[in-house]
């Protein structure tokens, strides 16, 4: 496997808290990554420090060969990581048309920015229905998609994907589904944060469990079902 992202005993403190300890994970080439954990274990933190929002204290950040640790937010997404974070995160008085468009902005290189945009409304194409509305008329789900839309016209090699399926109706999540699963036929890889395991898209290659900044799990996401003490964890 070629790894894509990888993760070596980062720890991550926020002001005096250690939040994360000794985080390992690894994202292969056009894998989709599944990070599961209750609320506050440490998926949005993991993530973010990923993202060069946090700085770790210690481990390493690799992505692509490349060590991140230390590179400012732009030039980690212009490396080539997109991140559609927790609560659909919008710029909600710009059209839909337009939050997608400033990806290619963001990261002006690659391919040319009508392609990245097509690609974004082949995924999603509900969207295409909305290119003129606002976010602020948006549904909880049409944000969701939106937001990993606009990800995804960043024209990334990698996804970082937080809650992608929190608090959306069931009649919407097979959507957000299959757009997701077109990311990855696209060539994509995805590291996918969730709170409920009951959410992992079935297609997810690999999975690790974090419960208090710590990977309790990792392994293939049948296997899972079998570790009764982990499941007690996760709820399930």
């Amino acid at each position: 496997m070629v790894s894509v992202l990888r993760l070596e005993g980062v720890d991550v403190y926020i002001q005096a808290s250690e939040i994360l300890r000794g985080i390992c994970l690894e994202v292969g080439e056009r894998e989709v990554v599944c990070l599961v954990g209750r609320n506050g274990a440490g998926k949005t933190t993991t993530l973010r420090a990923i993202m060069g929002y946090l700085r770790p204290r210690a481990g390493r950040i690799t992505f692509l060969g490349h060590d991140i640790v230390g590179r400012r937010t732009h030039q980690i997404a212009r490396l080539g990581i997109g991140y559609a974070p927790e609560g659909s995160a919008i710029f909600p008085d710009l059209t839909v048309a337009e939050n997608v468009e400033i990806s290619t902005w963001t990261r002006p290189g690659g391919r040319p920015g009508r392609e990245r945009i097509e690609q974004a409304y082949a995924t999603f194409p509900q969207l295409r229905r909305y290119l003129q509305r606002k976010g602020t008329q948006m549904s909880g789900g049409e944000r969701k998609m939106l937001s990993i839309a606009r990800a995804l016209a960043l024209d990334p090699t990698m996804l970082l994907l937080d809650e992608p399926f929190e608090g959306l109706s069931p009649a919407i999540i097979p959507e957000v589904s299959r757009g997701v699963a077109a990311i990855t036929e696209q060539g994509q890889s995805i590291l996918l944060a969730e709170s409920n395991i009951h959410h992992l898209p079935p297609f997810a290659t690999r999975l690790y469990v974090i419960e208090r900044g710590e990977i309790v799990f990792a392994g293939h996401p049948a296997d899972v079902w079998r570790d009764a003490a982990v499941l007690r964890i996760i709820g399930g």
